[in-house]
């Protein structure tokens, strides 16, 4: 029997108030596929909402973070994006600055626990660990249901391929890794116009009217080249695509109707898993006739 993969799970701040059906398929499939998850309940924000405003804040979250998990000795698994990009961001600059780590950690001993950042661990997406860790073969060997019929577009979003230095994962300008996490499954990755732009969340509370505009492009040119969903791996993308979808077609009176999973979710169609084990009753946008259409 292969060896269980294991993580310290980062849920973050957006999963816990308005993602859990992320989370509960996530720890769902994970489950199914011998992937344990550490839970940790010393973690705090990491850091992201603050770093525009200050550096100094954001980097002392991120490393506090940082610090519990390598008492743990392994490697962090992070659901958001955002909160990957963040934490693997700090990682990257306090194991290459000597004398910042230094001040981070004089900072770090005030807070109480003994924590010390040491820079002994790495930050992974959940869709990395399945990627990379995993790998498609093991999944396609795992699945047990028939979904080829689905035709699926693939949303990247912005924090998961970048700063592409840091992550390495994929080809930011030709990603892939995503749509063959998708045909792992037995679903259709589907290409589509603008598959790689921004889903608008970053300017939904400073300009709502434009995020939705933002959000409109794709869902018109997801449903234009057929698509039967939309698959995400960021919290925030779905709040956009997902939770705001009406919202969006009463603007530009229209309608797409088109539901929005998180890839767990899809993952967890092909192993076999009942929609409300996903948490797919959950979804804003109907997936009762996309699951039925399964059979």
């Amino acid at each position: 029997m292969a060896k269980k993969l294991k993580y310290t799970l980062f849920l973050g701040c957006t999963i816990p108030a308005r993602s859990r059906n992320y989370e509960m398929s996530a720890r769902k499939v994970a489950e199914a596929l011998r992937i344990e998850f550490v839970d940790e309940p010393g973690f705090v924000c990491c850091g992201f909402p603050v770093k525009s405003v200050s550096h100094e804040s954001a980097l002392l979250m991120a490393a506090m973070n940082l610090a519990i998990a390598e008492r743990r000795g392994q490697d962090l698994c992070a659901l958001c994006s955002a909160c990957t990009g963040s934490l693997a961001e700090a990682n990257r600059e306090l194991t290459e600055h000597k004398e910042l780590r230094k001040e981070v950690n004089e900072k770090l001993s005030q807070v109480g626990g003994n924590l010390k950042y040491e820079g002994t661990i790495e930050v992974k997406h959940f869709a990395q660990i399945l990627y990379e860790d995993l790998g498609v073969d093991k999944i396609r060997e795992t699945v047990k249901k028939d979904i080829s019929s689905l035709k699926i577009a693939s949303h990247y979003g912005c924090h998961y391929l970048k700063p592409s230095q840091i992550y390495g994962i994929d080809d930011p300008e030709a990603p892939r890794s995503l749509d063959e996490l998708i045909e792992a499954t037995g679903a259709q990755s589907i290409d589509y116009e603008d598959k790689k732009h921004c889903c608008g969340g970053a300017v939904l509370a400073v300009d709502q009217d434009i995020a939705l505009s933002v959000g409109r492009v794709k869902l018109e040119n997801a449903k234009e080249a057929g698509a039967d969903a939309m698959v995400v791996v960021c919290p925030f993308c779905s709040v956009m695509y997902d939770d705001n979808q009406r919202s969006i077609e009463r603007k530009f009176e229209t309608n797409y109707g088109l539901p929005v999973l998180y890839y767990p979710q899809l993952l967890g169609l092909a192993l076999g898993f009942d929609m409300k084990e996903l948490g797919l009753n959950m979804n804003k946008v109907k997936t009762k006739e996309l699951v039925g259409n399964l059979g």
